[in-house]
């Protein structure tokens, strides 16, 4: 993908995407109505806190880069789209997966279909993934597949509003308990003692050679 988005701006252009398919009686949506969609906590990642300030910012910028405008249809205040369909002409089902990539990074088929039901429906992990596909062979590619990781049986897709993922999220590991912290410690204690007394065979080892070769001396 040639434009490359900064995070505010990827939050902006995935919260017009999803107002436009879940909410659309409020869509285009005013710049209160998105800094909340931005700060929203429910199917969000990272949860931010952005100021009217940074969505602003974040807006001219999309402006620019013929992603988003501001809505001809009037009003008492200023309301704001996105302008995917006219720039990319993508289809519904396009659309509702890109919005959900950019509001929560990287997922796998099932989360994919779980999460954009509300946007769009899909069949089966078929029909997402030839979605997924389709977007994936433009010239240039919107999203791409990730590597498989370690530890995880399916593979995630990844949008490329923001460049090529450099890094991909390790899998949160719950923390141990304490009685595993408690025989940890204590192995690594014991690992230390036999550290130590083997060091001290050396040593002692290296005395008795030591204390041979100076009796033989007089021998």
């Amino acid at each position: 993908m040639d434009t490359i988005l900064n995070e505010m701006e990827a939050r902006v252009l995935g919260c017009l995407i999803e107002k436009e398919l879940t909410t659309p009686e409020y869509y285009p949506l005013t710049l209160n109505a998105l800094t909340n969609a931005c700060n929203q906590k429910s199917n969000r990642g990272p949860v931010m806190n952005l100021e009217d300030a940074d969505v602003v910012r974040a807006l001219d910028s999309l402006r620019f880069k013929q992603l988003a405008l501001v809505s001809a249809e009037g009003g008492r205040v200023p309301k704001y789209r996105h302008a995917l369909m006219e720039k990319l002409r993508l289809a519904p089902a396009e659309l509702a997966l890109l919005g959900e990539l950019l509001l929560r990074g990287p997922q796998t088929l099932g989360e994919l279909r779980a999460r954009a039901e509300r946007m769009c429906s899909f069949t089966d992990l078929a029909a997402v993934e030839e979605a997924l596909q389709e977007m994936a062979e433009r010239s240039p590619p919107l999203v791409t597949r990730l590597p498989l990781q370690s530890g995880r049986k399916e593979k995630r897709y990844a949008h490329l509003f923001s460049g090529m993922p450099e890094q991909v999220e390790e899998e949160r590991v719950a923390p141990p308990e304490a009685a595993r912290l408690k025989v940890m410690a204590d192995d690594e204690r014991m690992a230390g003692l036999e550290k130590e007394v083997a060091s001290l065979r050396n040593e002692v080892a290296e005395l008795r050679r030591a204390i041979e070769e100076f009796r033989a001396q007089f021998e």
